[in-house]
């Protein structure tokens, strides 16, 4: 059975760079947010059950999702947010399956989502990596990168899962504090897994 390892971490944390650097040491990765969004424009199913249950106006006049209004319907409301999350995790990690296959010779995958739980938890995961930066970094990089106003971020942190809880199911952290090399981490812990 091919070795599946999770990567997460709090907006702004560095997944996508410690992805990046991952996949320049020949790393294949699952990038479960790309793929939902693809998986939601793309899976007539998907958008039928999208559109049952939050509406047309879930899909723009040309079909493609419309994720800022969909993220303004679920934002106060946990139960409709729930419900989307039925529709279209269980997609994703179908999807996730039939990736895997392709990749029988990959020393391990890597499988980034913003969403974990800690490895073996109702997951596939052999180990997870969290990647950890300070919150105010964190603001400071999402700023920079998306153009959203402090509290429009803060909004967001709010509503992940804390770094504390995040850290009790790391099996590698990786610091991106700008403090400690990231490559540096990246290259041992290629090496720790491939072990």
């Amino acid at each position: 059975m091919q070795k599946v390892i999770g990567i997460t971490g709090g907006i702004g944390s560095g997944k996508s760079l410690v992805c990046k650097v991952f996949s320049i040491l020949g790393i294949p990765i699952y990038d479960a947010d790309s793929r939902a969004k693809l998986l939601m424009n793309n899976d007539l199913e998907m958008k039928d059950l999208i559109q049952k249950l939050l509406g047309e106006q879930s899909y723009t006049s040309s079909g493609e999702y419309n994720r800022t209004w969909v993220a303004s319907q679920v934002f106060n409301n946990p139960e409709l947010l729930k419900q989307l999350n039925a529709i279209v995790h269980p997609r994703v990690r179908q999807d996730s399956q039939s990736w895997i296959q392709k990749y029988p010779k990959a020393p391990f995958l890597l499988y980034e989502a913003a969403l974990m739980k800690a490895a073996g938890d109702g997951n596939f995961f052999d180990k997870v990596i969290v990647v950890n930066a300070p919150i105010d970094l964190r603001i400071k990089r999402v700023r920079h990168r998306d153009k959203r106003t402090e509290q429009e971020i803060k909004d967001i942190i709010d509503r992940q899962i804390s770094d504390e809880e995040r850290l009790l199911f790391a099996d590698y952290v990786i610091e991106n504090d700008e403090k400690h090399p990231v490559l540096e981490q990246v290259l041992r812990l290629y090496q720790e897994i491939l072990q």
